[in-house]
Order: C-alpha cells, then sequence, then structure tokens
C-alpha cells in the first residue's frame, strides 16, 4: 500500500504540475489580448488589431492545451484517489460545479464566439466576447483554488459519517487563505504571459531589424511592413514590461501576506520553508543555507540570514515569534497521535526561495527595461532579446516552485488536520495499474509538449497578419452590422 501511495503521489504530482504550466500563462494571456482589442477599439489604430489577432492565436493554442491536460485530474480523483473524494466531496461539489456550469460555459461558449465573430458580431458584442471569457478563465482560478485552499486550512464544515459536510459555501469561498491564494495567482498568471509577450516581441524585433537590412542590401524595402511590426512589438513589449515589473510587485506584496495566514494556520509549512528547526523570538530570515540533503537537514555548513527578517515578514512585529519544527512536531504528535508530521526539509526550503528570487528579478527585469527605454530608446536590441529569452522560462520555474510549496508543505496531511495523504487513496487501483497509466501519461504529456512548443514557435516565426493601409473598426468588419 506505501509502494502505491508513493506511485499515486507521482502521477498526481507529474500530471498536475505539468497542467499548471498552462493555467497562469492562459489566464494572463486572455487578459493581455483583451486589453490589446479593448485599445483596438477605442483607438482604432491598426497594430492593436495587428496585436490582438497574433497574440490572440498564442492564447488559443495554449488554451486548448490547457483544456486536454486538465481533463486527467477529474478521472484521478475518482480512481487513484477515491476515498479522498468520498471525503472532500460534500465540500468540493458546490465550488466544483459552479467552476464547471459556470465558469468552463463562459470559457467555452464565449471564445467559440469571439473566434468565428470577427466578422459577424459588431465590434463592441465582439469586444464583450473576450472579456467574458476573461471572466470564465478568471472564476475558474477562483473557484478551483477555493477547493484548494480549503485544503490547505478546512473550514466551513462538520464531520459526519467519516465525511466534511459543508456547512457554509460562504466561508469556503471567501476565506482570507483563499482571497490571498487568488490575487497570488493572478498576479504570476500576469507576470508569466508578460515574458512570453516580452520574448515573442524581442524575436519579431529583432527579425525585423534582419529583413530591413537584407532587403535594404537587396535593394527591396517593404519599409511600410517593417515599420508597422516594429511599432506593433514596441508597443506590446513596453505594455508588457510595465506588467511584469507590476505584477511581480504584486506577486511579493501578496506573498507578505500569505506568509501571515500560514503561520498561523500551517506553522509546519512555514517553519520548513525557513528550516527553523526552533522557536525563535526574534526570528531570522535565511537567505541562502547549505547543508546535507536529507529529508531534515541541519543547517550547519553555510547559513546567511537576515536578522529579524522572518519576524517582520510573518508577524509585522520586530521581535514576533516564529515556531520551530520541533515545537510543532510535538504539539502534532500531541494532537494527532504518533508519526512524522514533518515535510520534506530541502524540497521546501528551496521552493520558496525559487519563488521569491524570481518574483524580484521579475521587478528588476521590468524596471531596467523600462528605464533603458526611456532613456536610450530600442538599441542593444540583441541584449534585449537575450534576456528576454532567459526571463522566458522564470514564471514557469516560479509557477512550479510555488505549487510544490503549496502542496508539499502540507504533507503529510492531504487534507491539513483531517486526512492524510497514504489513507486517501483508492483501496482497488493496483501498483501496477498504477505504473502503466504514469508511464503512459509521461510519453502522451511528452508528446503534447512537442506539439506545443512547435504550435507556438511556429505561429511566432510567422508573424502578425500583413498591415492594411488605413484599416479602421468599421472596415474590418461588414457594413450592415452597423
Amino acid at each position: 500500500m506505501e509502494t502505491t501511495a508513493v506511485l499515486d503521489r507521482w502521477q498526481f504530482a507529474v500530471t498536475i504540475v505539468y497542467h499548471f504550466l498552462f493555467v497562469p500563462l492562459t489566464i494572463g494571456l486572455a487578459w493581455f489580448v483583451a486589453g490589446m482589442q479593448t485599445a483596438w477599439h477605442r483607438t482604432g489604430k491598426e497594430h492593436y488589431l495587428r496585436m490582438t489577432r497574433f497574440f490572440g492565436k498564442l492564447f488559443l493554442i495554449n488554451f486548448a492545451l490547457g483544456v486536454v491536460t486538465g481533463i486527467v485530474q477529474e478521472f484521478q480523483f475518482g480512481m487513484n484517489w477515491s476515498v479522498y473524494s468520498r471525503f472532500v466531496g460534500s465540500v468540493f461539489g458546490a465550488p466544483l460545479a459552479i467552476e464547471g456550469l459556470v465558469a468552463f460555459f463562459l470559457e467555452s461558449t464565449f471564445i467559440g464566439l469571439w473566434i468565428f465573430g470577427w466578422d459577424r458580431l459588431s465590434p463592441r458584442v465582439h469586444l464583450a466576447m473576450i472579456w467574458l471569457v476573461v471572466a470564465g478563465v478568471t472564476l475558474s482560478a477562483y473557484f478551483i483554488l477555493a477547493a484548494n485552499s480549503w485544503m490547505q486550512r478546512p473550514v466551513g464544515f462538520e464531520m459526519k459519517d467519516g465525511r466534511a459536510e459543508m456547512t457554509s459555501l460562504w466561508h469556503v469561498l471567501f476565506q482570507p487563505l483563499q482571497i490571498t491564494h487568488f490575487f497570488h495567482t493572478i498576479a504570476a498568471s500576469l507576470m508569466t504571459a508578460a515574458l512570453l509577450v516580452i520574448a515573442a516581441s524581442a524575436y519579431r524585433l529583432r527579425k525585423a531589424r534582419r529583413e530591413d537590412a537584407g532587403q535594404a542590401d537587396a535593394g527591396r524595402v517593404d519599409a511600410g511592413r517593417v515599420d508597422a511590426d516594429v511599432t506593433l512589438f514596441r508597443a506590446a513589449a513596453r505594455g508588457a514590461l510595465w506588467v511584469t515589473a507590476l505584477a511581480s510587485l504584486a506577486v511579493i506584496i501578496v506573498g507578505h501576506f500569505q506568509a501571515q495566514i500560514l503561520v498561523e494556520h500551517q506553522p509546519m509549512k512555514m517553519a520548513a520553508a525557513e528550516a527553523l528547526y526552533e522557536t525563535q523570538a526574534p526570528a531570522p530570515l535565511s537567505l541562502l543555507a547549505i547543508g546535507p540533503w536529507e529529508k531534515h537537514p541541519k543547517r550547519t555548513n553555510v547559513d546567511i540570514v537576515l536578522p529579524h527578517g522572518l519576524s517582520v515578514l510573518s508577524t509585522n512585529d520586530w521581535n514576533g515569534e516564529i515556531r520551530g519544527i520541533n515545537d510543532i512536531q510535538r504539539e502534532y504528535q500531541r494532537r494527532y497521535g504518533p508519526g512524522d508530521y514533518t515535510p520534506i526539509i530541502g524540497s521546501i526550503y528551496w521552493s520558496w526561495r525559487v519563488m521569491i528570487t524570481i518574483g524580484f528579478l521579475g521587478v528588476l527585469y521590468g524596471a531596467f527595461w523600462l528605464w533603458f527605454i526611456r532613456r536610450r530608446g530600442w538599441r542593444r536590441s540583441r541584449w534585449f532579446a537575450w534576456t528576454a529569452y532567459v526571463f522566458l522560462g522564470l514564471p514557469f520555474l516560479a509557477n512550479t516552485a510555488g505549487w510544490l510549496l503549496t502542496e508539499m508543505g502540507r504533507q503529510p496531511w492531504i487534507v491539513q488536520g483531517l486526512l492524510k495523504t497514504h489513507a486517501a487513496i483508492s483501496p482497488t487501483v493496483g501498483k501496477g495499474h498504477v505504473i502503466a497509466t504514469l508511464a503512459g501519461f509521461t510519453v502522451v504529456y511528452g508528446v503534447l509538449a512537442a506539439i506545443m512548443g512547435w504550435l507556438m514557435v511556429r505561429a511566432i516565426k510567422a508573424g502578425p497578419e500583413r498591415p492594411a493601409p488605413e484599416v479602421t473598426r468599421e472596415d474590418s468588419l461588414p457594413p450592415m452590422l452597423y
């Protein structure tokens, strides 16, 4: 049973982490595309229309892969984790039903109207379609996060016949941990999409520059098209740099409030994130610790700390007390019985630092290039492109690290304080089935990753549609719709 539980956890980790690569990008790109189309609707400038169509393609590719990879989760809940599904079914039923019937309905219905409505709907109605898609993906994230937040801090329920029965939908949907989780996810999604927009824009700007030089040498200069592309992608990159800086700052600020909630309701997770074994007041913030790679390493080799840092971060008190792992372990043993209630310290410690570091790097990256462009224009486009390519992967790493911190830091609980992970698996799904499906998912997801990468690169290389001189909102739609 223990081996099967480990395999079940690996299978779920592989599928959910892979799926979560698409989720933040889908949410963020939806907001970007809606903002671009709104700018076109308000100004009538052609480059905003071309921008909307270009990045809309990337959004649709990512949306399709996200839907496909998300379906697997539904089957895993009912098969590999049937005991868990029975335990949380009453609580999860409402938010997940709302997500499926309302949020996903908005996404699937109005995204179709947006795709096929360019030449059939009036500009205002068509613009409303993409904003309804934004509402759908955002609400979808909210209700799913509500379910996950309940796993971290169960509220609004009572125990009946070994199951959690909901008593207050309001508490489930609007508890403080859920609010911070939601805004943290939205900010991270905007950061993720912004860095994709920057990378795509940097590539297209470099290509436009090379094409301009090559056509000039050959005496075939299509100056209008090149200038139009430059205008489009400079505007996209500049806007995305602002979003990168502001969204990264929002991630840090919301993360501060999250840490305070976790100290109160999941103290073991925060203690593990700091590898803080003994209760301290004040508690320093560990900037860099190196020790043996084991489940319970001691920070003896290298430990660079910021005095009072953890106390201020977690309690807003210069000398605030932070409980240590050993103290919490003793309390949990008294409350829940014998056992090890400590997660894998090394994974939690470094996951938190990867997430925080990338958040600060996002602020610095966006602020630096905004300052550079303002002072010196669009020179050093080569350096801008290479830094954009490097930073493109960072938000995906940060999102994964944050997800690992959230889920692994809660172990050994699958529902904090109520249900342990090893007790939540299905008794009827054998080890062989899990191995076979894990191998199958790995192969299928690998193929999907290759297809996804090929489609995205192909769309970026193809570039935006060619400019149409003097295009207006009225010219792009049939006259009878006005």
